[in-house]
């Protein structure tokens, strides 16, 4: 039996930003596109090594994120978890609009 994904994003203020987008905003359009690709196969994104896991996750208790290309320039986070066996949880970590904030969290 597979798992069911559920997709939620960390907090309000992340969801709220989501959701001000404009429904024809190119960037709501892939963050809803992605959105169904993690609910078909939770491993889409590429995993992003344990040691370059920022602390800011770190701190919340976030031991696995992966990164996915919304554009050239932007990225979104998100990370796994599974509270019971029939359930796994991807939880939109953020995104980035620009590449320089995405090197900056990661510390490239």
């Amino acid at each position: 039996m597979q798992k069911r994904v559920v997709v939620k994003f960390i907090n309000d203020e992340i969801e709220n930003e989501f959701l001000n987008l404009p429904d024809n905003d190119r960037t709501k359009k892939k963050i809803n596109w992605i959105m169904e690709r993690i609910k078909e196969n939770p491993n889409f994104g590429q995993l992003i090594s344990k040691k370059l896991i920022p602390n800011k996750y770190k701190t919340k208790g976030i031991d696995n994120a992966f990164w996915i290309e919304l554009s050239k320039e932007s990225r979104l986070i998100y990370t796994l978890s599974s509270e019971n066996r029939d359930e796994i949880t991807a939880t939109i970590l953020e995104w980035f609009t620009r590449h320089k904030d995405y090197e900056r969290r990661f510390g490239y």
